[in-house]
């Protein structure tokens, strides 16, 4: 949808596709990345998810990392390259623009789908 736009531009972070549930010294979950709900992330759990993010960002397109290690290792922490000091987009990673088509394409949902959807949703939900 945005493939043609020079000034805007979506690209799937794929940082945690492939993590696996980090491990203490005696190979039990590790809770120090988890809130007290063992749901959500602890602040230590969001600042490695942070960093994967930026790392992902800075990271050519094909060329993502899938993983967080979990390491809390600050050091880990990419730079931007002198040479190519942006974020990295489907475009300036050397994909191009030939296979693209401007055309209109029908959404692969009908509307009315999604209006059905929601209104069998609401009458589920207050049953």
């Amino acid at each position: 949808r945005y493939e043609q736009r020079e000034d805007f531009a979506v690209v799937m972070q794929p940082f945690f596709r492939n993590t696996l549930l980090p491990l203490d010294s005696i190979s039990k979950p590790d809770m120090s990345f988890f809130a007290a709900d063992c749901f959500h992330f602890s602040v230590r759990g969001y600042a490695e998810m942070a960093m994967a993010l930026w790392n992902n960002m800075l990271e050519p397109v094909g060329e993502k990392q899938t993983y967080n290690n979990f390491t809390h290792d600050r050091s880990k922490l990419k730079c931007p390259n002198p040479e190519k000091p942006f974020l990295f987009t489907r475009r300036n990673s050397g994909f191009g623009n030939s296979d693209l088509s401007l055309e209109e394409t029908e959404p692969s949902v009908p509307y009315w789908a999604v209006i059905v959807t929601a209104v069998a949703g609401v009458l589920v939900g207050s049953l």
